[in-house]
């Protein structure tokens, strides 16, 4: 048994208009935010037409009305063109943030090479270290050692030349001596 009780079209009359005038509200709250240069998000415009954010939820093509020209530039009052739109700030925020980071690693470079300056000069002043002609006398002691080799290759050839020498004296020795033995 159904029984149709005449109140309740006229309620759901009465709910479909309530719908239709808020959605009336929002779209003009939109037109009028876009027209004057505010905010547009699901919060300011659901603020601006006097309705719950849940009635935009409710209502995609509204919700996607509110998305879409929250990405759009906004202008500044009076059509004199765009101000600064979304992406252009998320875009110089990202630029930022690179920029950011590179100073960071830089400042990080800098850092480090203050601290081996510092800890070299230190080091030095403290006497621990080497003198600051290490490089120097690294070379001198180079070409002293080179010295000494070749000054001990020339004693060797010299106490060659001496050993014949000598070897040759005592064969001349020797051979005067056999002489003298065979002239008694």
């Amino acid at each position: 048994m159904a029984t149709t009780d005449p109140a309740i079209p006229a309620m759901l009359n009465g709910r479909r208009a309530d719908t239709g005038r808020r959605r009336q509200r929002v779209l003009a709250a939109l037109a009028e935010a876009v027209k004057d240069g505010s905010e547009v998000s699901v919060a300011a415009i659901a603020r601006r037409a006097g309705v719950d954010r849940t009635f935009l939820y409710r209502h995609r093509d509204l919700l996607g009305q509110v998305h879409a020209q929250a990405a759009e530039p906004p202008t500044i009052p009076g059509n004199r063109g765009p101000v600064v739109s979304r992406a252009s700030l998320q875009a110089d925020l990202m630029a930022a943030d690179a920029r950011t980071a590179r100073l960071a690693a830089q400042v990080r470079r800098l850092e480090a090479r203050l601290s081996e300056v510092l800890g070299e000069q230190v080091w030095r002043e403290s006497g621990i270290g080497g003198p600051d002609d290490t490089e120097q006398l690294q070379a001198r002691i180079t070409t002293l050692e080179q010295q000494v080799v070749d000054l001990e290759l020339k004693l060797q050839d010299r106490d060659d030349d001496l050993a014949a020498a000598r070897a040759a004296n005592r064969e001349l020795m020797a051979q005067l001596n056999r002489g003298r033995d065979l002239d008694r």
